[in-house]
């Protein structure tokens, strides 16, 4: 209601509902042109609506509004097209400054267009970090050879920059790159845009379509999350592979194509190899050569190269001439544990570059994520209150907290560290809105 009421004064006409269903209702009746959703709501969560406001309207712009500590979903949001999100309470100038920006950006034609990459547009920035030394060493090595690459990290750690980095090095440099989230791809159209099909194939198939792997045929193919791909595809993954032909759906004929895979996924394909959710003989074929990416949190030399980077590219876009940080900003840059990665301080640093009406940005243009670690700490030394149970849970949510960024978020070794059971850490981490 507060958000209808100020979004109201400010001339835009608002739609309101309390579960997504009805939301849908609202997007299939009526002419919309944004959407803010929340992530948790009673029906559905954010990623699920967004899954099925794709399906009625691919362009329409979403806008996700989560707590802090679900700011992980919130960036894998962005990944399946949300523009941006907002952390909660939400401040209205912040809101209405993303709002507008929103409406700058000029939206693609036609309805199939891949949302550009936060990382596609920009140059390679290499870290300092040692790290990312040995990274650039072995890109330099594997990049003009032939061979299928897995990346491995965390999302946000740039494994698309490095997969283009990749095919800028290859060969095929000349050629096609085409990136496309598997995470994204329903089972049903997944075998559609990854190998096309021809007309009157299925309901909707209007026209012949070529999938990825014609369109980048002769370049590099990037698979981000390949994981998410269910047996029956990967068994045709597999196969194109290993006989470099496709078949379209519905298609009487195999299709050759040369194209190099290089294939992205988060820490979690180990467990589905040992669940068999992920074919063994298509790993094997995929891994020729691995990189793993780092967490941000484990390279804070390289904090500051992004932030300042990213800056640059924030007063390109939103036209401001920001000259940098106070160093007061920089101290919160570099004691935040980034659950979201690269990805999520850009979107940081833009969003700060936008509020900012200084020369230098200070904390009072930096989100309040930046300024909520170590006010548990503060809590918990002070004699406010006498409540004990308070002080208990404020200590227990700290040490929970500790534990996580020791075990790098892993939370059978968490569960493990703080002699608990995974399903006893489970519960306190929903709790305590720990969920990242």
């Amino acid at each position: 209601m507060m958000l209808q009421s100020y979004l109201s004064k400010q001339g835009y006409q608002v739609y309101t509902t309390q579960k997504a269903e009805e939301g849908l209702r609202v997007i299939r009746n009526q002419a919309i042109d944004l959407v803010l959703s929340d992530y948790r709501m009673p029906d559905k969560n954010g990623i699920e609506l967004l899954e099925d406001i794709k399906k009625i309207h691919p362009q329409l712009p979403v806008i996700i509004m989560t707590s802090y500590g679900d700011i992980r979903l919130a960036v894998r949001a962005m990944k399946l097209g949300a523009v941006d999100y907002i952390t909660k309470p939400v401040n209205h100038e912040e809101l209405r400054e993303l709002i507008f920006s929103v409406f700058q950006q000029p939206q693609p034609v036609g309805g199939n267009e891949k949302r550009v990459s936060p990382y596609e547009q920009e140059e390679f920035i290499q870290g300092q970090n040692k790290h990312w030394q040995e990274i650039e060493h072995h890109l330099q090595m594997v990049g003009p050879t032939q061979l299928s690459v897995i990346l491995q990290g965390e999302s946000g750690t740039g494994k698309e920059f490095v997969a283009r980095r990749l095919h800028d090095l290859s060969t095929r440099a000349s050629q096609p790159f085409l990136a496309i989230d598997c995470g994204a791809l329903s089972n049903e159209m997944a075998a559609s845009e990854l190998f096309g099909h021809v007309k009157g194939s299925f309901t909707g198939a209007l026209a012949d379509k070529k999938g990825q792997f014609e369109l980048a045929n002769g370049g590099t193919l990037f698979l981000d999350e390949i994981g998410n791909l269910n047996y029956e595809i990967q068994v045709k993954l597999l196969r194109a592979l290993q006989e470099r032909k496709i078949k379209r759906i519905g298609g009487s004929y195999d299709i050759p194509v040369d194209v190099r895979i290089i294939a992205a996924t988060n820490d979690e394909l180990d467990k589905s190899l040992q669940q068999g959710n992920f074919r063994e003989d298509l790993y094997h074929r995929l891994n020729e050569f691995s990189i793993h990416l780092k967490p941000l949190r484990e390279r804070p030399e390289d904090i500051a190269l992004f932030a300042k980077r990213f800056l640059a590219l924030a007063n390109q876009e939103l036209n401001k001439n920001t000259i940098g940080f106070d160093k007061e900003v920089i101290d919160k840059l570099l004691n935040y544990s980034w659950p979201g990665n690269l990805r999520e301080l850009k979107n940081i640093v833009k969003r700060s570059v936008l509020l900012n009406k200084k020369e230098w940005i200070g904390l009072d243009a930096i989100p309040s994520e930046l300024l909520i670690k170590g006010t548990t700490e503060k809590q918990d030394e002070s004699d406010e209150g006498t409540d004990l149970k308070v002080l208990s849970e404020n200590l227990e949510r700290k040490k929970i907290l500790e534990a996580l960024e020791k075990c790098k978020y892993n939370k059978s070794k968490a569960a493990r560290v703080l002699n608990i059971d995974r399903k006893t850490l489970y519960n306190k981490i929903h709790f305590y809105n720990l969920d990242f």
